[in-house]
């Protein structure tokens, strides 16, 4: 998954470093909002501004792991 996830992003936000320790510092309001996005559309999750914290965007893996969680919270 964190491969899938890290192509969609990097297609979607080419600029942006995926491997980054500090993914959080190189985002701004839109970079965070165009992630929730995505993400929420590709796997059929709720994202919403709750979600938007340093903790969940921190970086890839924490970004894979929040998909996790809110995708076993569905199911």
């Amino acid at each position: 998954m964190k491969e899938e996830i890290k192509k969609l992003l990097e297609d979607a936000m080419p600029l942006v470093d995926f491997d980054s320790d500090f993914l959080f510092a190189e985002l701004d309001s839109l970079g965070v909002a165009q992630i929730l996005m995505l993400l929420s559309e590709e796997y059929q999750v709720p994202l919403g501004l709750n979600d938007a914290t340093p903790k969940n965007l921190k970086s890839l893996d924490s970004i894979v792991r929040m998909v996790e969680e809110k995708l076993s919270a569905k199911a």
